[in-house]
């Protein structure tokens, strides 16, 4: 049976993955629904790999980093259905968490400590094709294995990156596989000079390059990829745990997106792709909606001429009819800019529920005059998400 609300996601699932394009107000999503979980009793963990770093300020944390941290249970509590709830957050430190993939996968505590000081791996440990995208999705499995969390919400980074979250298993393989890098395995050959093992046309080519970048750079290289290949079979297999995980029952994705054609553009996109890969897509959260208010009927530029020349508040100011016809014409202007706009963004929903479906939910928050910066605020969000 599909959910009926999106609290009924929060009481059900066991972990809910947010996702969209940059802008739409993701990370205020996530961590609002983490909150109203865990003040409806639910221990909660809010994992974030976005780099905008908005979330700790949300949560009254002074920052975030990649140990958990406890958020104030009396800010989480106060007015709650619940008594018992708890929040953590942490900021997924990229660097660390792929260390830890390493460490865990290495033959012996030696081979760690190398691969570790390889100058190869500090340089591309940050920036290897999917590093990010698998490093956070390792994680998410340990969180998940460990059974500490009721709920675990995960804010991944824009959408062109959310991808890569369902991807970075196969990058990963294909970077550390690609025949250039098997190339420089074969420097680490037993017996014989490591210039000749590749043969003479290979040795003139590393002579060649050891002139720019010099030969250390280049027995690094290969003494770092033999190593790293030796764990490549444990990078594996957790990526496919991991990527199970994400296709059972007790997970569910959440679109988030504005009613920005951009937004849905890619909203929808990504919507294409979970279905293709078979995830579990809950619905969407659409924010920054311009709510349609309707002039009452009669309302004329004349009749709010009249009324602003009635205000006695208006009248002090000794304004002339001139001002007040102007002024009349000014609002009425905007108002139906307001409305036009309003009218757009439901088309955009519309779009969006079409391609969800009868079972798909789908949530409107209305554009916010201020921005969400503190637990009162993602508190007072709840009723537009959760309702």
């Amino acid at each position: 049976m599909p959910p009926r609300r999106l609290v009924d996601v929060l009481l059900e699932r066991r972990i809910l993955v947010c996702v969209g394009s940059g802008g739409v107000g993701k990370t205020t999503t996530a961590a609002t629904l983490a909150l109203a979980a865990a003040r409806r009793g639910k221990r909660t963990l809010v994992l974030t790999i976005d780099p905008a770093r908005r979330l700790a300020n949300s949560l009254g944390l002074a920052s975030l980093g990649h140990e958990v941290q406890q958020v104030d249970p009396a800010l989480v509590r106060e007015g709650a259905p619940s008594a018992t709830g708890e929040l953590h957050a942490m900021m997924l430190d990229q660097k660390a968490a792929f260390d830890e993939v390493v460490a865990r996968h290495a033959k012996d505590p030696t081979a760690v400590q190398r691969i570790l000081a390889n100058p190869v791996y500090a340089q591309i440990s940050g920036s290897l094709a999917g590093a990010q995208e698998y490093a956070a999705m390792a994680k998410l499995h340990d969180f998940d294995r460990t059974g500490n969390w009721d709920l675990i919400v995960v804010d991944t980074p824009p959408t062109a990156h959310a991808l890569d979250f369902l991807d970075a298993p196969r990058k990963l393989s294909e970077a550390i596989d690609s025949p250039a890098i098997d190339w420089f395995r074969k420097l680490q050959g037993e017996g014989g000079s490591r210039w000749s093992f590749v043969g003479k046309t290979g040795a003139f080519v590393l002579k060649r390059l050891a002139k720019f970048v010099g030969s250390k750079f280049i027995d690094d290289l290969g003494v770092f990829f033999t190593e790293f290949n030796d764990i490549l079979g444990g990078f594996r297999q957790r990526a496919e745990e991991t990527f199970s995980l994400l296709r059972q029952p007790r997970v569910g994705f959440l679109l988030v997106a504005s009613p920005e054609p951009m937004a849905v553009h890619e909203a929808l996109a990504f919507h294409a792709r979970l279905v293709s890969a078979g995830m579990p897509f809950v619905g969407f959260a659409v924010n920054k909606v311009h709510p349609s208010r309707p002039l009452p009927a009669g309302t004329t530029t004349a009749s709010i001429e009249a009324a602003l020349a009635a205000n006695p508040a208006v009248a002090a100011l000794g304004l002339s009819a001139t001002s007040h016809k102007m002024a009349a014409t000014a609002l009425v202007t905007a108002h139906d800019e307001l409305e036009t706009l309003a009218a757009a963004d439901r088309d955009a929903v519309m779009n969006l529920k079409s391609a969800g479906g009868p079972d798909a939910l789908l949530v409107e928050v209305p554009l916010q005059r201020d921005d969400v910066h503190d637990v009162e605020r993602l508190v007072a969000l709840e009723r537009f998400l959760l309702t």
